[in-house]
């Protein structure tokens, strides 16, 4: 089956932690402390690769996450590294969080992105070590790594596709045209997923061709296979419209035509501005020439390029192959859209602030990224690893800010799921 749009979750390795540790040696009194700093977790990260066209792998498995970080040792030993985890994934590949906003789109071969970064190891009680504070008695805990959803989205990545109604005989223009094996039957929506085929006319011309599911009425909502249809459209130069020129007469062959421009117009103006060429295909079956040449005499007056063809006879198809390439050739000094460049890593929202306080009720809530962060790398059964906590919370002033929000002595303020009672005195 092909699969172009999974939801999957990543999670980067939380940051060893720090190393509590003295040195104890023999004839070195007053060691001191020599705790190591934790290592540093795995990233989650996101390579493009040809060996993928599309997105199976992560079909049935969503959750991926990178090994944490090692516990830093005793003699400022530092903490083992975890591995980054590396998401192969097929050229094409649109990334978006869980919003549905785009992050990145990842078209070139070993092109890289980072979508979950990997906690800092926490510091060893060594680090800690000051001219006032000669022997520290607390380390931290790893920072956490970062999580998220994401949405995989693949849009192939075809020079020229093939659009129209269903049975307008695409997949059989696609198989006379190229090496390409589409399923071919007389009946609608044959076609259930793409098929790309490289269209070979000499020794140094070709270009790659998509036969993409048909268009109904509606596509552009979701109808049909409508919008998995023309997520992969986007992607290509050129379009080349099939209609069924034995469907009837030229008022019956201009209003498949107008419906499947509509639809492409209805989902992107841009895609509907695309450059694009009409065959007319099934001229072996077709009863009443006349109507033909009457359908093509409306489309030079919008000066629209139309062939007719036959893929059953393959009359008429080389012509059409031809002019497809040299437009494409004449189109490759203006692209029809500069990809998103990929970012190298990618952070997600985050809030300026230190932290923000919020009413609820039973005392008061407090969030804040920085804040949540050194929650998670602060061991809250260490006294002295609490007493440092309060200290930076009092250099943000978080004990004054809770004071002008009418926060009262004994009153429960949490932070990142964990409570604390307020004291106005400290």
């Amino acid at each position: 089956m092909f699969t172009d749009r999974v939801k999957i979750f990543v999670k980067a390795g939380d940051g060893g932690p720090g190393a509590l540790s003295f040195r104890r040696e023999k004839y070195v009194p007053r060691g001191g402390p020599d705790g190591g700093n934790g290592g540093r977790g795995g990233d989650v990260v996101l390579e493009v690769s040809n060996q993928l066209n599309t997105l199976q792998d992560y079909r049935y498995k969503h959750h991926f996450a990178a090994p944490r970080g090692g516990r830093g040792g005793g003699s400022r030993k530092q903490g083992k590294e975890g591995g980054d985890i590396v998401l192969l994934v097929p050229p094409g590949t649109v990334v978006k969080d869980e919003e549905g906003k785009t992050i990145a789109d990842l078209v070139e071969l070993k092109q890289r992105l980072t979508v979950a970064k990997a906690g800092r190891g926490g510091r060893g009680n060594a680090s800690f070590k000051t001219a006032t504070r000669q022997t520290p008695r607390f380390a931290e805990l790893g920072e956490p790594g970062e999580s998220r959803w994401l949405w995989l989205e693949l849009k192939l990545i075809a020079d020229v596709g093939l659009v129209g109604l269903p049975n307008a005989g695409k997949s059989t223009l696609l198989s006379v045209a190229s090496a390409a094996k589409p399923k071919i039957a007389d009946y609608p929506f044959t076609t259930l997923e793409p098929v790309l085929g490289v269209v070979g006319l000499d020794d140094e011309s070709s270009f790659v061709m998509a036969d993409l599911p048909g268009l109904i009425e509606g596509a552009h909502t979701g109808a049909g296979l409508g919008l998995e249809f023309l997520r992969h459209v986007e992607r290509t130069r050129l379009l080349i419209h099939v209609v069924d020129a034995s469907a009837g007469d030229r008022q019956r062959l201009w209003h498949d035509y107008e419906q499947v421009r509509h639809e492409l117009k209805q989902y992107s103006a841009g895609l509907a501005r695309r450059p694009h060429l009409v065959a007319l295909n099934k001229m072996d079956a077709v009863n009443d020439a006349s109507e033909v040449v009457a359908f093509r005499q409306k489309l030079v007056k919008l000066r629209r390029r139309s062939f007719p063809v036959s893929a059953a006879t393959r009359d008429g198809v080389q012509d059409l192959l031809w002019a497809a390439w040299r437009m494409l050739e004449r189109g490759k000094s203006s692209p029809v859209a500069e990809p998103l460049p990929a970012l190298k890593v990618y952070r997600g929202p985050t809030t300026a602030e230190p932290f923000t306080i919020t009413r609820v009720d039973g005392g008061f809530d407090v969030s804040g990224d920085q804040l949540e962060k050194l929650v998670a790398m602060t061991d809250l059964t260490n006294p002295e690893g609490l007493a440092h906590f309060q200290r930076r919370l009092d250099r943000w002033g978080l004990n004054e800010a809770l004071g002008r929000h009418g926060a009262r002595g004994g009153e429960t303020v949490r932070i990142s799921g964990v409570e604390f009672i307020y004291d106005p005195q400290r």
